[in-house]
């Protein structure tokens, strides 16, 4: 399997390309969901909420965490873990820039 190369695009490409990687699995979808709807910290509930085994849920709290939507906090024993909001608002301003670009048909193509 050949490398990704991720040093010959820009920062800014490859950070947009972490983006849509960490939103391609529903699983990291439903936990960000339940995060934004209890808008607070969560211990242990998104294993009930989303219906997935402890360690899977565990591996996208890592990814989600590696990218910095959430943030964790040691509670006791467990981890409880929110939307890192100025993270959160960074992401949408550089996935908005990207998806806001329109298409001007200046040539027949296609």
């Amino acid at each position: 399997m050949g490398l990704a190369k991720t040093e010959i695009f820009t920062d800014e490409q490859n950070q947009i390309a972490l983006f849509a990687k960490v939103f391609g699995h529903p699983a990291r979808v439903a936990i960000l969901q339940q995060l934004f709807k209890l808008d607070t910290c969560i211990c242990g509930d998104l294993v009930e909420e989303i219906g997935l085994a402890q360690p899977t849920i565990s591996q996208h709290l890592k990814e989600l965490k590696n990218l910095g939507l959430i943030k964790g906090n040691v509670e006791g024993t467990s981890v409880c873990y929110c939307i890192d909001k100025q993270n959160w608002s960074e992401m949408k301003n550089t996935m908005l820039q990207f998806l806001n670009q329109d298409i001007t048909l200046q040539s027949d193509c296609c």
